[in-house]
């Protein structure tokens, strides 16, 4: 089965939004993924509310939406209503884990949990039946263009061990250094979808490269 493929707008040429937004409307991609930054949790500052409402209103795919913030629930209702169909927070920033993600649900996105580099996947042991995915961060949140850490082929297994063992339904999702190199070890590894910004936007044919990621078997 093919991979999901969501091409990260962080990378995407912000002058040119509309026609970044185009193009993968024209593509074989499947999400939009979106990556929020509050300069707190992560060293860096991207977009919020009015952006993501922007995006939704030409975007012809999902959005998926990354919160690289502290209390996200303050903002759950808020990013669904600006068109957020999967809402994922991090494990390190969430007090109550399981009311933040059925929150979430509650709300109508589909919930996720991410979980940064140095996080083990055991600690899900008790939520992994109640999300709808689980991203695994391969570089340290915060900027794109970051080099893969290689350790995350082993987390992936032991997720996919996880999800398999207590029979939850969770996608397995990485973010981070994706490339063409690495993203065949990552779907044989057991992951569901692929998060891929630079590779994407900063290649010569962008649409031919997520044509390449989506034919990964």
């Amino acid at each position: 089965m093919s991979p999901i493929i969501a091409p990260s707008l962080l990378s995407a040429d912000f002058l040119n939004l509309r026609t970044e937004i185009d193009m993968v409307n024209r593509s074989e991609a499947d999400w939009f993924h979106l990556d929020v930054m509050d300069g707190v949790f992560v060293p860096n500052i991207s977009f919020g509310f009015p952006v993501t409402e922007k995006i939704a209103q030409c975007a012809e795919k999902p959005l998926d939406v990354h919160l690289m913030i502290v209390d996200p629930d303050r903002y759950i209702e808020r990013f669904r209503k600006a068109g957020a169909d999967r809402i994922s927070v991090h494990y390190e920033t969430c007090n109550n884990l399981h009311r933040t993600v059925h929150a979430i649900r509650n709300s109508g996105a589909k919930a996720g949990v991410v979980l940064n580099p140095h996080t083990p996947v055991h600690l899900l042991s008790d939520i992994i039946r109640d999300v709808d995915l689980v991203l695994l961060m391969s570089v340290n949140p915060g900027f794109g263009g970051q080099k893969f850490i290689t350790h995350t082929y082993e987390k992936c297994r032991l997720l996919k061990e996880l999800i398999l063992s207590t029979g939850s339904d969770s996608l397995i999702e990485v973010d981070g250094g994706i490339d063409l190199e690495n993203a065949p070890k990552l779907v044989a590894a057991g992951v569901d979808v692929l998060v891929a910004g630079n590779t994407i936007f900063t290649a010569a044919d962008p649409m031919a490269t997520i044509r390449q990621l989506k034919q990964i078997a």
